[in-house]
């Protein structure tokens, strides 16, 4: 595995059902690690609502706990401590209300193997606060899946953890999937209807627009197809070759 050398060329694409992109996305890695690799560090990146956080966890379920480990980038958020009574309050989830210097840290030891198990945070939904050292990260896990909005974003910080990562994917959900799938999340997490579909057209929707910009940036696109019931296809196809 490695990163494209350059942008501007629309990444290779792959689609499908959620089992078969699993499965599609599963062989990647552990061709990768069969090809000698001591350690997998993948990046699933994508907007708000777009189903990282499902992805992620399904493809480290599928590889099974003794291989891959998921490193949200959720863990990263800044407390409501530190954000509560300013401005950063009420647009929680953009660029600046995380720690990005802890994210790049995390990356950088995980990248390492020096340490026998690294303890990454998780984000706790409902009660809405990171939670640390939640997450260990064993030292013979040779696959470790992060997935976060931000991956792809030229920030300093993120340029340097992505400098560790072999490849970001891009979870390229159609904005009718996505929306009503993120207004849902914000509904089952307390806030009222009319509040969550706001914070989804106003906030989430800013982040949304930076993050898309950064798309063609990705290794390779992802999109989990339905049909026109809402229910997961029966058949999946990658467009391009992945490698």
């Amino acid at each position: 595995m490695k990163q494209r050398d350059g942008y501007g060329t629309t990444p290779p694409h792959v689609t499908g059902a959620e089992r078969d992109v699993i499965a599609t996305l599963s062989a990647r890695l552990t061709a990768a690690v069969e090809c000698g690799q001591a350690r997998v560090i993948v990046g699933i990146c994508g907007a708000p609502g777009a189903g990282k956080s499902r992805l992620a966890e399904a493809l480290a379920e599928s590889l099974g706990p003794e291989r891959a480990v998921v490193v949200p980038f959720d863990g990263f958020h800044l407390a409501t401590s530190v954000i509560e009574g300013t401005p950063l309050m009420n647009r929680r989830g953009a660029l600046d209300t995380f720690d990005l210097g802890a994210f790049r840290s995390i990356i950088e030891r995980i990248r390492r193997r020096d340490e026998q198990t690294v303890f990454a945070p998780t984000y706790r939904r409902g009660l809405e606060e990171p939670i640390a050292s939640a997450i260990p990260v064993p030292r013979d896990v040779p696959i470790v899946i992060t997935e976060g909005n931000y991956l792809l974003l030229d920030e300093p910080a993120l340029v340097a953890a992505r400098a560790h990562l072999d490849e970001v994917w891009y979870l390229d959900t159609p904005n009718d999937v996505r929306l009503p799938q993120l207004v849902a999340r914000h509904v089952a997490f307390g806030k009222p209807a009319d509040e969550a579909a706001a914070w989804a057209t106003g906030t989430d929707q800013r982040n949304a627009e930076l993050i898309e910009s950064t798309r063609d940036r990705a290794e390779l696109l992802v999109t989990v197809v339905r049909d026109d019931a809402g229910e997961l296809s029966a058949t999946g196809r990658e467009e391009r070759p992945s490698w």
